[in-house]
């Protein structure tokens, strides 16, 4: 007996065309360099998108090459994002908060051939030019202002082009689409190759109720950068439901996002936990310096994810009637792989123990497989106390970096995805992520948490955020160092610190040896705190 279905190959084909033809009134609007709005329909979307496909096929593209972005989050991005591979190339964007001379190491590693870049970022795009040659340098006039001589003007490449005529490229559904490269806190960044199944697939259990909940009734704003494993897979879903779309541009500041709030109020947005750190902050204190200046947007649900959420974070927003959810993946895993969500078995567990559950990392997402492995190599126990680490496999987690052989440090031999984060999982599989194998603080021979230390200290009121790292010590081998940065107005009180992490359960050994104020704690490109420059800021 065989199965009946069509063998009907997954594609971001279909979900670019089904825009254009069944939600063609519906909008995307982008914030320009000046703060004005510049609105597209769906149906214009579509159109410019097929365009710019072929303009790349009339520019010489062919299968597999690349094309590379250096680009805010804007609508021309999202025009990328499906007319690159549409041509049948594959997009490859590039992180514009990284040195220059690593984004130029990056798009040579990848052998990228064009490059699509926004004309504010021409000043950094300068500073590596001399590091990889492209083909072509498309220059989007983002600004309005006129594009300089030497480089191919987007918008008239759009308009020289037939969307009409346009054929698009023959794929397979496992042919790549798009890639992103690695954060490289250690070592060189290493490249990871989405496909049109891959993205499909993560697309469609995104937008399932416990996950993203993303209908074509939400208006969304992503406030991740679209150059941050794909801005998390949500703007793919976002035009398979049609939903309307919010984006900010370069414009991340606390007040800039709260400004847009008010004119565009999103229904769903989704952030690092440094930026909501920050928009709360900077509500609140207009709420005693300038009330009535902003409203948050009530209703608003967000996805916060490439850190730990505090669960004080949670909490502050909740009071404005906006619900943090927490996600955990990374770009290996497109990203989304656990998501923290009400499970029906605690739907009598009280408040606190809800909060309590909204700051882990959740519970694992249909198609892909979660595993905590010890030392030893077995898997741990699932009673919520036995860590390990986080090792998982599915259709769209990567098998393998571009051009890198496969190794035993980020592969087992089973072949699943070696994580470096370390966790416990509990009775009803939801996981708790507690430290990165390199962060995880050896004291005495027990194991302390850095991930739980900082959360309970950001519970503190005198304390906007802290990170907690290991330093030598003689005696216990290491000791942890906490770096704290305090709300306006406060001082450092280590007794009132220490009686604070106390009433959170953690032990007198537990405690950090010694604080350290600091102005701001260093972050990598994509938010995340920076314990590596905090190291070298204080080798003991």
């Amino acid at each position: 007996m065989i199965a009946t279905m069509m063998d009907v190959p997954l594609s971001l084909n279909h979900l670019l065309d089904r825009a254009g033809k069944i939600f063609s009134n519906n909008l995307i609007v982008s914030r320009l360099p000046d703060k004005s709005l510049v609105r597209h329909s769906y149906g214009q979307y579509h159109r410019r998108t097929r365009a710019l496909a072929s303009a790349l096929q009339q520019l010489g593209l062919k299968k597999g090459d690349r094309v590379a972005t250096l680009c805010w989050n804007h609508h021309a991005h999202l025009e990328a994002y499906f007319g690159i591979p549409a041509a049948g190339g594959v997009m490859h964007t590039l992180n514009l908060r990284l040195a220059a001379d690593e984004i130029g190491w990056i798009a040579a590693d990848a052998k990228d051939r064009f490059l699509i870049v926004d004309d504010i970022l021409l000043p950094l795009y300068r500073q590596f030019a001399g590091l990889h040659a492209f083909e072509k340098v498309i220059v989007f006039p983002f600004s309005g202002a006129p594009v300089p001589d030497g480089f191919v003007d987007y918008e008239a490449l759009l308009a020289g082009a037939d969307p009409d005529g346009l054929q698009y490229a023959a794929h397979d559904e496992r042919d790549p689409t798009s890639m992103c490269y690695t954060s490289g806190t250690t070592g060189r960044p290493k490249g990871v190759v989405y496909s049109h199944r891959s993205t499909v697939l993560h697309s469609l259990v995104g937008c399932l109720g416990d996950v993203w909940d993303l209908k074509g009734t939400d208006c969304l704003m992503p406030v991740t950068p679209m150059f941050h494993a794909n801005c998390w897979g949500m703007p793919y879903g976002a035009v398979m439901m049609g939903a309307k779309m919010v984006f900010p541009g370069p414009h991340l500041h606390a007040d800039d996002l709260l400004d847009l709030m008010q004119l565009e109020p999103p229904t769903l947005s989704l952030g690092v936990p440094t930026i909501w750190m920050s928009l709360i902050q900077t509500f609140e204190a207009a709420q005693t310096g300038q009330p009535g200046r902003w409203k948050m947007p009530a209703g608003m649900r967000s996805m916060v994810g490439g850190s730990a959420v505090p669960e004080s974070l949670i909490r502050a927003f909740a009071k404005h009637g906006i619900a943090l959810q927490q996600g955990w993946g990374m770009t290996e895993t497109s990203p989304l792989a656990t998501v923290s969500y009400p499970r029906a078995e605690l739907r009598d567990a009280g408040a606190d123990e809800a909060f309590r559950r909204a700051a882990m990392a959740g519970t694992p997402v249909p198609l892909v497989d979660v595993r905590i492995c010890g030392e030893d190599g077995r898997e741990a126990a699932h009673d919520g106390k036995s860590p390990g680490e986080v090792q998982v496999r599915g259709p769209y987690i990567t098998g393998s970096y571009h051009e890198v052989p496969v190794s035993p440090e980020k592969f087992t031999a089973d072949g699943w995805l070696r994580t470096g984060d370390v966790a416990t999982m509990d009775e009803l599989a939801i996981m708790r992520i507690t430290d990165r194998t390199k962060d995880l603080i050896k004291s005495g021979g027990e194991w302390i948490s850095s991930v739980d230390l900082e959360n309970a200290l950001m519970a503190h009121p005198a304390v906007a955020e802290a990170a907690v790292v290991a330093i030598p010590d003689p005696k216990w081998s290491e000791r942890p160092l906490a770096c704290l940065v305090l709300k306006p107005g406060q001082t450092l009180d280590r007794d009132d610190l220490a009686a604070h992490l106390t009433r959170h359960g953690f032990a007198k050994w537990q405690l950090p040896e010694r604080y350290e104020v600091i102005a701001a704690i260093p972050r990598t490109s994509t938010g995340k705190f920076w314990k590596l420059k905090l190291r070298e800021m204080f080798p003991r």
